[in-house]
């Protein structure tokens, strides 16, 4: 693999290599401080120039138009929703691409125990081509909660994945519950 390079390529730790009998450079912007010694004085400033003959005046022109200005972001583009969000989010993790705590804070309770056991078989590693969220649809079951399903293409095979969202407190979207091809399978009742 050829990378290319577009400035000098040097170690971040050294200097570059300078030509013999160079001296390195230094800082001609340094203030000299009087009181110490062997300092030199500050260099005296140019003296201004003579003043000029008095200037014709012209007629007031028409004040300065600012252009309009491009918006930082283009007009159209909508803010995308959290359930492609998430998504996206989840099949990063599923397919390996990122690690399971990556979505540690963005999952409650058993929703980040099921995606840890789902991505340690690797469900959505592939050889090929690397998996993409084709279709996202969703159901709001009430203000605050949604119920998605997206399907996941990886080449030919299309699977399933659904998970469900909800806003905390902090107005913030949390994965509560996540299943990859179908109903999960039975799990251990858990103590408490």
């Amino acid at each position: 693999m050829n990378k290319v390079m577009t400035r000098a390529q040097h170690h971040p730790a050294t200097r570059p290599a300078s030509r013999p009998g160079t001296r390195p450079p230094t800082r001609r912007d340094t203030r000299h401080d009087p009181r110490r010694p062997g300092a030199t004085p500050p260099r005296a400033r140019r003296a201004d120039p003579p003043p000029a003959a008095p200037a014709q005046t012209r007629p007031p022109a028409e004040p300065l138009r600012v252009p309009p200005q491009t918006p930082r972001r283009p007009v159209g583009l909508p803010q995308p929703r959290p359930t492609d969000v998430f998504a996206d989010r989840l099949l990063l993790v599923l397919s390996g691409q990122r690690p399971v705590h990556f979505m540690l804070r963005h999952t409650l309770g058993r929703a980040y125990d099921d995606l840890a056991r789902l991505a340690e078989s690797g469900p959505l590693r592939s050889p090929g081509p690397r998996p993409v969220v084709g279709d996202v649809g969703w159901y709001e079951p009430y203000p605050g909660a949604f119920e998605a399903f997206a399907r996941i293409r990886t080449g030919d095979r299309l699977r399933a994945m659904a998970f469900r969202l909800e806003r905390g407190a902090d107005h913030r979207w949390r994965c509560t519950a996540v299943e990859l091809d179908g109903p999960r399978g039975p799990r251990a009742q858990d103590d408490g």
